[in-house]
């Protein structure tokens, strides 16, 4: 299923990523998941929103730069071997995977994973024709 995720870009200093959850809380924004990646200069937190047009509208009025992107979240079995059996999927179809990040159910239940591909509908075409 394709998804919103906003991205922010961030100097990589602290208290950042604080203001950003406090723009996001008084905007009533719940955050799902989020990933939080750096270098030297700069940091990007990569997040899913309950309301990501309410978020992004939110951290930009408070002058962040935000992006929005479309992602793929997939619900794969809380289990060893979830993540490999749908990314073997992935690799037999010629799919690059950009980067990947994830969140559990519940142990033993369902986990969601959050990708962004190359190409978004290869890949949801890649999994939809496994599944038949």
């Amino acid at each position: 299923m394709t998804i919103k995720q906003l991205s922010v870009f961030l100097e990589n200093k602290p208290g950042q990523l604080a203001g950003i959850m406090k723009t996001l809380a008084e905007a009533d924004v719940n955050i799902v998941t989020l990933s939080l990646a750096n270098a030297p200069e700069f940091g990007i937190v990569r997040m899913i929103a309950d309301d990501h047009v309410k978020g992004a509208d939110a951290l930009a009025k408070a002058g962040y730069a935000v992006r929005e992107t479309e992602v793929v979240a997939v619900t794969v079995p809380d289990r060893p071997g979830g993540m490999a059996d749908l990314t073997a999927k992935l690799d037999r179809a010629g799919v690059d995977i950009e980067y990947s990040y994830a969140y559990s159910l519940g142990h033993g239940e369902k986990a969601i994973l959050v990708f962004r591909f190359d190409d978004n509908a290869k890949a949801e075409a890649a999994l939809a024709a496994e599944q038949t």
